[in-house]
C-alpha cells in the first residue's frame, strides 16, 4: 500500500467560551479520521488552533478586566484540557494570535496586493461617538426599514426576515452604549472575490466538497460574487495590515490562514517541510473538517486567497451538520445544553465518542443526541457486545490456562471472515460513513457472541475431558475480540489503550489476519462500565440554568455601560389605549421552519375553534418540534401584515435578551386556548 502524506484540520474554536457537546462533534469526527490514517500508518498530522482575534473578544476582555491575550490564554488552558479529556489528539495546538500567523497572513496579503487582487475604496459605517468604535452589524440595533419592527438586529429583521445594511435601520442606537450612531467614513480593503470566479465554479465542481454544499454555493454566483470586506478600523483585536496604520485584518481573513500556522509552528518543532504540504502543486492531502455553517469562507474565499497567493488548495472541505438533543435545539432551561466540564463529570468520554460515530455519515444532516438512546446503545453495543466477549472468556485464561492462549485457532473459517470484514470497515472510516463501520463491527460482535454462546465454555470448563476445548473456544474468542477492538480503535483510544494493556499486544491493522496462538495475556479488568440512567439526569440537572434567576439577573445588574439601562422607555399611553389590546391564550398546533427566513418560525395557533398563522421571531431559541402543544399567549386582534413569507395574523408574546435566551409566555395549566388575558 502506497503511504500517504495527510495533514487534517478542523475549524479553529473562537476563544470566546466554554466547549460544549455541539462544538465536541466536529473534533471527534476529525480525530476518529485522523487516528484511523495512523493507524493505516500514513503519515498523518491533525493540528488546530485557537482563533483569537475580533471585536467579540477584545469586548469580553475589557468587561473582564484583562487583556485579550491574556482571556484568550485563559479560554484556551480549558479548551485544550477538554479536548484531551475527550481523547482528542492533536499533533500541534496554536493560536492565531501567533508570530507564524502575523508573518503568513501578511505574506498573502502582500502576495495578492502585488497582483493586484486588493482594491481600497471608502466607505461609510455606523460609528458609536461615545465609545469612539465603529459597529459590527451585531452591536447596532434599531426599526427595520421594511416592516417597521422595533429592536432589530443591524443585518436582518426577526419579524419579517429582511436582509439590509445597518446604514438603514430606522432610529439606530448603540447595542454597547445606548448611543445615536452617526456615520463616518472609512478607507477599506477589499479582496477581489469576483476575479476568482472560474477558477472556483472549476474547484467546486471537483469533488472538493460535498454536492448538497456545491449546490448551495451556486447561489452566491448566481447573485454575483462581490468583493470581500477584509479590513477592520482600530480599536480591533487582530493584526494591523502592513502600510496600513489603524487598520487590521478582518477576523476571517486570519482565521483559515491558522491552519497554515498551527502547522509552520509543528514543522519547527519537528523538523519537517513546510512546502511540502502547502507549496502549489503539493502531492500531500489536505483535509477540513468544519461545521456547514461556515462553508462559504471555506469553500469560496479561502481557496480564492491560496489561489492568488500562489498557495495548494484543500484536496476537500468536510462539512458537517449541528447537534440537537433530545430531538430540538440544545436548550439551557432544560439542561441539554451540556457543556464538556458538565459531561466529563459524570459519563466516560468514550460513550459520546461512539455515540457520534454510531450516527455519523458522510453527509450534513443534523445530528441527534437522544440521551434515552445514547444510554441504550453504549450498554447493548460495547458493554453487552463487546466488552462482554473478553469478560466471558478471559477468565478461564487466567485460571485454568496460566494466562496463555491455545496454540493454535479453533475456526479459521470464522477468524478469516472477522479479518475479510477489514476492506469494507476501511472504506467507510475513509469515506466518513463511520455509521456504515459500526454496524459492519456490531455486526461481527454477534457472530462472535454466537459462537461463544453456541460453545458455552463456561460447562466445558467443568469437565477435564472437555476442558482443553474450553481452552480453545476461549482463544477464539479472545481473538475475535482483538479484531474488533482493532476495528474500534480510532473511535474508542482510550479502552483500545486497556485493551493492549490486557491482552499485551499492540492492536495494529496490519495485523488483524494474524492471530494470536500459544501467546501470555494479562489478567482481566472491567473495560467499561453500564451507563447509569441517574448519571445521565444528574449530568442533565447540572446543565439547567433557571429562567427566574437568569431574568433577575439581568433587570437588576444592568449598570451604566448596559443598553438596558438607557434605553428610553416609549411615550406613554393611556389606560383606553391599552384595553384595545386582546390578549388571548393560544394553543401551538403547529410550528415549522421558514424558506429562506434564518430567524422566524411559522405557528399555527389555535384560539379555541379558530386558528390563526402567525410568524415569529423565535427560531433563535426554539425548535418547532419544542413548541408544538404548548399554551402561549397572543396578541389577537392586531392587524394582520402581508409579510415576505405570508400574512401574518397576530404576535405571540416573548421576553428575553435575545438570541438563545427568548422565552415565549406560557399561561398556567388552568388555562385554555381562547380565554382572554387580564
Amino acid at each position: 500500500m502506497t503511504k500517504r502524506k495527510i495533514l487534517i484540520t478542523s475549524a479553529l474554536p473562537y476563544a470566546n467560551g466554554p466547549t460544549h457537546l455541539g462544538h465536541l462533534l466536529e473534533y471527534i469526527q476529525t480525530d476518529i479520521w485522523s487516528r484511523y490514517q495512523k493507524l493505516r500508518e500514513h503519515e498523518t498530522y491533525y493540528v488546530c488552533a485557537d482563533d483569537a482575534h475580533g471585536t467579540p473578544i477584545m469586548l469580553n476582555a475589557q468587561k473582564q478586566g484583562i487583556t485579550p491575550e491574556e482571556m484568550v490564554k485563559n479560554v484556551s488552558i480549558e479548551r485544550q484540557r477538554d479536548f484531551a479529556d475527550f481523547n482528542i489528539e492533536f499533533d500541534n495546538y496554536h493560536s492565531t494570535h501567533s508570530d507564524e500567523n502575523r508573518e503568513l497572513s501578511e505574506l498573502i496579503y502582500n502576495r495578492l496586493n502585488e497582483k493586484g487582487h486588493i482594491k481600497k475604496r471608502t466607505i461609510s459605517q455606523l460609528f458609536d461617538p461615545e465609545k469612539n468604535i465603529f459597529l459590527p452589524d451585531r452591536f447596532v440595533t434599531g426599526t427595520c426599514p421594511t416592516c417597521k419592527s422595533e429592536d432589530q438586529n443591524g443585518d436582518s429583521c426577526d419579524a419579517c426576515g429582511a436582509t439590509y445594511s445597518p446604514t438603514e435601520l430606522i432610529e439606530p442606537r448603540s447595542a454597547m452604549s445606548g448611543a445615536t450612531p452617526v456615520l463616518k467614513d472609512s478607507e477599506h480593503y477589499f479582496f477581489d472575490l469576483p476575479a476568482f470566479e472560474d477558477m472556483l465554479k472549476s474547484w467546486l465542481r471537483s469533488g472538493s466538497i460535498q454536492s448538497e454544499m456545491a449546490n448551495k454555493l451556486d447561489e452566491w454566483f448566481a447573485d454575483g460574487l462581490q468583493q470581500w470586506d477584509i479590513s477592520r478600523d482600530a480599536p480591533y483585536f487582530g493584526f494591523e495590515i502592513p502600510g496600513a496604520p489603524g487598520k487590521y485584518f478582518y477576523v476571517w481573513l486570519d482565521a483559515p490562514i491558522g491552519y497554515m500556522a498551527s502547522f509552520k509552528n509543528l514543522c519547527e518543532k519537528q523538523g519537517l517541510n513546510f512546502d511540502e504540504f502547502w507549496a502549489e502543486g503539493s502531492e500531500a492531502e489536505l483535509y477540513h473538517f468544519i461545521g456547514k455553517d461556515i462553508i462559504y469562507f471555506h469553500s469560496l474565499f479561502w481557496p480564492a486567497m491560496l489561489d492568488g497567493a500562489n498557495f495548494r488548495k484543500p484536496n476537500n472541505v468536510f462539512a458537517h451538520g449541528f447537534v440537537t438533543v433530545n430531538g430540538a435545539k440544545m436548550s439551557k432551561s432544560k439542561g441539554t445544553f451540556i457543556k464538556a466540564r458538565t459531561y466529563l463529570e459524570h459519563l466516560d468520554p468514550e460513550y459520546l465518542r461512539y455515540y457520534y460515530a454510531a450516527k455519523l455519515n458522510s453527509g450534513i444532516t443534523d445530528l441527534d443526541l437522544n440521551l434515552d438512546d445514547f444510554a441504550q446503545r453504549v450498554n447493548a453495543d460495547l458493554v453487552g457486545k463487546v466488552v462482554n466477549i473478553a469478560s466471558r472468556c478471559a477468565g478461564f485464561i487466567t485460571k485454568k490456562f496460566d494466562g496463555k492462549l491455545s496454540d493454535s485457532v479453533m475456526d479459521e473459517a470464522l477468524l478469516n471472515s472477522f479479518s475479510e470484514a477489514q476492506q469494507i470497515i476501511a472504506e467507510h472510516f475513509e469515506n466518513r460513513e463511520y455509521s456504515r463501520a459500526v454496524r459492519e463491527i456490531m455486526a461481527l460482535a454477534d457472530k462472535a457472541n454466537q459462537f461463544i454462546d453456541a460453545e458455552a465454555p463456561w460447562v466445558l470448563a467443568k469437565s477435564d475431558e472437555t476442558l482443553e476445548r474450553a481452552h480453545q473456544v476461549c482463544s477464539m474468542g479472545l481473538n475475535l475480540f482483538r479484531v474488533l477492538m482493532t476495528y474500534l480503535k480510532p473511535i474508542l483510544p482510550g479502552m483500545a489503550k486497556n485493551v493492549e494493556s490486557f491482552l499485551n499486544t499492540e492492536l495494529k491493522w496490519s495485523s488483524v489476519a494474524v492471530p494470536l496462538v500459544g501467546h501470555e495475556i494479562n489478567k482481566f479488568k472491567a473495560l467499561m462500565q453500564r451507563v447509569e440512567p441517574e448519571k445521565v439526569t444528574a449530568m442533565v440537572d447540572a446543565s439547567k440554568e433557571s429562567l427566574e434567576s437568569k431574568v433577575a439577573t439581568k433587570q437588576t445588574k444592568t449598570d451604566e455601560n448596559s443598553p438596558l439601562s438607557k434605553e428610553p422607555i416609549a411615550a406613554e399611553i393611556e389606560f383606553d389605549d391599552f384595553a384595545k389590546v386582546d390578549l388571548r391564550v393560544a394553543q401551538i398546533a403547529n410550528a415549522e421552519h421558514v424558506d429562506g427566513a434564518d430567524k422566524l418560525l411559522k405557528l399555527t395557533l389555535d384560539l379555541g375553534g379558530e386558528t390563526r398563522q402567525v410568524f415569529a421571531g423565535i427560531k433563535s431559541a426554539y425548535a418547532p418540534e419544542d413548541l408544538i402543544g404548548k399554551l402561549t399567549v397572543m396578541v389577537a386582534n392586531l392587524k394582520p401584515r402581508k409579510m415576505r413569507f405570508g400574512m401574518s395574523e397576530g404576535m405571540v408574546l416573548a421576553a428575553g435578551p435575545g438570541g438563545k435566551e427568548i422565552y415565549i409566555l406560557n399561561p398556567h395549566d388552568g388555562a385554555k386556548p381562547g380565554m382572554r388575558v387580564m
